[in-house]
């Protein structure tokens, strides 16, 4: 489970990366190319999969005694 949310959580990290670089005219060839809205929902599915991933890592660490 901990492996499937972290590789979640990467696969939503570049698809934000993608989409922040849509937005911003970087990437060419898309509907979303230009429209600055891209960027910011690119930015909020960035950061929400660099959370769940960074949770999902953090959360399978066990303390040593």
């Amino acid at each position: 489970m901990r492996n499937g949310l972290v590789v979640l959580g990467v696969l939503l990290l570049l698809v934000g990366l993608v989409w922040v670089g849509q937005g911003l005219g970087y990437i060419k060839g898309s509907f979303m190319t230009g429209d600055v809205k891209w960027f910011w929902i690119g930015v909020l599915v960035g950061v929400a999969g660099l959370a769940l991933g960074v949770g999902a890592l953090r959360a399978g660490r066990h303390p040593h005694p």
